[in-house]
């Protein structure tokens, strides 16, 4: 069948005040998709080993999929370039109404090079795109900056936008998309990189079709699928997920005491509190979780990435000022999992004398103060006192603190840690440890779930989840504390991972509604004729982590820096489901090297990148 799919992509030069639109072939599709496998090459391409994060030559690059807009669970897009925080390969990922607005301008993606002078934030409608003054919205929040544009634009756009953590370059800076809904691409601080381009925000909404190129078989296939989905909405299945995430607390899968601690069960109030909430969903999507929940004002509720890091990790129990502290973050722009980490990091640095009163301005930074918690972020936020230093993240924080600081810095590669312990499933430790973006848990999205007794899975849908993890070549899940094998099947989910960060698509369609591995692959050739099977669809995720990581070896990266923080290698937490458990992070690298075809300091070898045919990186 020939290959004819291409996609329309918008490049914006803010430095010139240029726009235009390049056409990328058939070809380039197929061996880089869209999302975060086109977004890489582009990088590749535009970018060098001396190139810096807050240079006008390092691209912010928004990135949609070839199934974005066209099926369920699909409003998802890709941000990516030279991260602020750990100035490697930078990417982020969002939900919410933007994705699909911008699928629907007729364009898959947009590249902004360069930097403006003034504040200015891009309009893009039907194929039609226009630099727009933003002096007068420089400061909002990111709230307010939703109802504006949309005043100034179309009262159905979508925003994507920074606050004022991201004006201020703030190294953790998110972007926000959807205003009070709250959806935030949040790691990496491509917020801030956005700010460096005074570029405040990017108004989408499109009305044009997108064509699959068989749209009847794209229309049986999705009904096939979703009739055999054993998951319901949320609000049909709320104990599902409460009890999902209580068996998680339960197993001491969240951060106590920046990390030092098993267990918190003030914890199960946080997770009982979700009862208040109400459901929400993304365009398109028909089901809602525990992440994508309401309260009464119409704002987002807190989730479990900010209820662990500012909460458990903090030892704050009060759920009002934590869902307060959310807020605060969604407002100003923050990666909420930084914030908590560096927050964590802080306090026991105050608690060991490396930080004092002095130097908080007067602030008791105190193990479960939420007063001072809530006060710490605004001034992160702000880039006041503290909040300045607070704001390089916890790498850089702790380099400047000295002593014994970096003993308390929970990072890899300068990218704080997700909520997840690699104590609590060792798998995690090769996957953190390995991340291209550093300490990532959306690479592998369903490693987890292959792994036995660790998260909940519903008796109904067991079944389900056997036949996906038997299309890896896995019959049974693993042992938890399991190190054979680990670093094999954190290879083969990075490699799938990498695909469905392409499509772009919802990792919920994997982890929660069992969408088999074939599906994907049937809902692709639907949209773009192409007749790829599992090999060249693996081969293909395979492909993109090889440029990803090929892109951070450029900029120095190696075995030595795939590693933990000794506090996950050596420290044992003492109480827990895991209370004596260590990974064996040296005994998994060596599997997931071997399995990767790289070399024993963790770089693709040279016959790797010919398979794969990338000849722009020998």
């Amino acid at each position: 069948m020939k290959n004819s799919y291409s996609a329309k992509i918008l490049w914006v030069d803010l430095s010139e005040r240029k726009i235009e639109s390049r056409d990328y072939d058939a070809d380039t599709m197929k061996k880089y998709i869209g999302g975060a496998g086109l977004a890489a090459k582009i990088l590749w391409e535009e970018t060098t080993a001396e190139t810096d994060s807050f240079s006008p030559e390092n691209p912010l690059i928004f990135m949609t999929g070839p199934l974005t807009g066209l099926v369920r669970q699909s409003s998802r897009y890709i941000v990516a370039g030279i991260s602020p925080l750990t100035n490697i390969w930078g990417r982020a990922h969002s939900g919410g109404d933007w994705a699909f607005e911008l699928r629907h301008t007729g364009f898959m993606g947009i590249v902004i090079r360069g930097q403006s002078e003034t504040p200015v934030y891009l309009w893009v409608h039907n194929e039609k795109a226009e630099i727009r003054d933003a002096g007068s919205m420089w400061g909002m929040d990111t709230y307010e900056i939703q109802d504006s544009i949309s005043k100034e634009t179309d009262k159905k756009a979508s925003v994507a936008a920074i606050g004022r953590a991201g004006e201020k370059l703030v190294r953790f800076a998110a972007i926000i998309n959807d205003g009070m809904k709250g959806r935030a691409a949040a790691r990496c601080g491509l917020g801030a990189l956005m700010g460096s381009k005074r570029l405040k925000a990017i108004a989408v909404r499109g009305t044009s079709k997108i064509q699959a190129f068989d749209e009847k078989k794209l229309k049986e296939t999705t009904k096939r699928i979703y009739a055999s989905c054993t998951i319901k909405k949320l609000d049909a299945s709320m104990d599902d997920y409460i009890e999902e995430l209580k068996y998680a607390v339960r197993k001491g899968d969240l951060p106590v005491k920046n990390w030092q601690e098993g267990t918190f069960d003030p914890a199960y109030k946080f997770v009982d509190d979700l009862r208040n909430a109400k459901p929400g969903y993304c365009k398109l999507c028909p089901y809602s979780d525990t992440e994508s929940m309401y309260n009464s004002n119409g704002e987002r509720h807190m989730l479990w990435e900010h209820w662990g890091p500012s909460g458990s990790n903090c030892l704050i129990n009060d759920v009002e000022a934590l869902q307060y502290s959310f807020s605060l973050c969604q407002r100003y722009g923050l990666d909420c999992i930084s914030t908590g980490g560096v927050l964590a990091f802080a306090m026991e640095c105050f608690e060991k004398g490396l930080i004092t009163e002095k130097d908080t301005g007067g602030i008791k930074l105190t193990w479960g103060n939420h007063q001072a918690m809530v006060e710490m972020v605004k001034r992160i936020g702000e880039r006041e006192g503290l909040g300045w230093l607070l704001g390089e993240g916890t790498m850089r924080a702790a380099e400047h603190i000295g002593g014994t600081a970096s003993a308390y810095a929970v990072h890899v590669k300068g990218l704080e840690f997700p909520m997840h312990d690699p104590r609590v499933a060792v798998g995690l430790a090769v996957q953190y440890a390995t991340g291209s973006i550093g300490a990532t848990h959306s690479e592998a999205q369903l490693s987890s779930y292959f792994i036995e007794d660790y998260l909940y899975v519903n008796p109904d849908d067991e079944k389900r989840l056997l036949d996906v993890l038997e299309a890896f070549g896995y019959p049974a899940r693993l042992d938890r504390f399991q190190t054979e094998g680990k670093g094999e099947m954190v290879a083969k989910m990075q490699n799938f991972g990498a695909m469905l960060n392409s499509l772009a698509v919802c990792s919920f369609m994997l982890e929660y509604q069992r969408v088999h591995p074939s599906e994907f692959i049937e809902l692709l050739n639907s949209v773009t004729g192409w007749d790829m099977d599992f090999a060249e669809f693996v081969k293909t995720g395979e492909r993109i982590c090889n440029l990803t990581r090929m892109f951070n070896v450029r900029r120095g990266i190696t075995r030595k820096d795939d590693t933990l923080p000794a506090r996950i290698l050596t420290h044992k937490r003492g109480t827990g489901s895991a209370a004596h458990n260590l990974p064996r992070l040296e005994e998994m690298l060596i599997e997931y090297y071997s399995c990767k075809g790289w070399s024993e300091e963790g770089i693709p070898t040279e016959e790797k990148l010919l398979e794969l045919g990338l000849y722009e990186c020998l």
